[in-house]
């Protein structure tokens, strides 16, 4: 039988409490919630590979995947991914990345195997690092506001927007448990989308 691939989930945000539950930071409170329910640490940079000269993330890691929340700021996710996914001699298609997009609904979630970025700073960096756009994602909608977005997505959920985005973090958790445990890309986009939509009309 051969051995599950080793893989690389992502979760993008902002570094420091004053931008915990933004919209900005679901990608980061995704993981927060897988790791939390895996009984998952997340430790710094340096105790992956002390002498690699890895840094600026934090991680926690699963018996098959490593869990990884950049802490360059957003716009520099880049800089974490791409020397991860190479220093681990892994794929684009190893590689999982939970962000928010502000096409989406709030608490609507969507799973591609490939794609552009949407105009989010965070993709278009990863993108650009590891020079291809062809690597799977996890996008959490957080709605377009009708005031500045770049305003909308640093400041703190209302407290009904804080409910809705905490039941997309739950959800998308889900997803990236059975993904991180070895489900193929295309069942579990099947078996979780059709899901999504079902709750999205009741």
């Amino acid at each position: 039988m051969e051995a599950q691939r080793a893989r690389l989930l992502v979760g993008l945000g902002n570094p420091g409490s004053q931008y915990d539950w933004t919209p900005h930071n679901l990608g980061f409170h995704v993981l927060d919630h897988l790791a939390a329910r895996e009984g998952l640490l997340f430790l710094p940079a340096t105790r992956l590979e002390p002498d690699s000269g890895l840094r600026n993330f934090v991680f926690a890691r699963s018996k098959s995947a490593l869990l990884v929340k950049p802490q360059t700021f957003m716009n520099l996710s880049g800089r974490v991914v791409g020397p991860l996914c190479l220093r681990l001699g892994l794929s684009p298609a190893d590689l999982l990345v939970v962000y928010d997009d502000l096409d989406l609904p709030l608490g609507d979630l969507r799973v591609r195997p490939l794609g552009g970025s949407g105009g989010h700073n965070g993709m278009k960096s990863i993108a650009e690092t590891l020079g291809t756009d062809r690597f799977p994602r996890l996008r959490v909608g957080i709605g377009r506001p009708r005031t500045d977005a770049a305003r909308y997505v640093l400041e703190p959920f209302p407290s009904q927007g804080r409910v809705e985005a905490e039941i997309a973090v739950a959800k998308a958790s889900d997803f990236c448990r059975d993904w991180i445990q070895g489900e193929e890309l295309e069942r579990a986009m099947t078996r979780y989308h059709s899901r999504w939509t079902q709750d999205a009309s009741e």
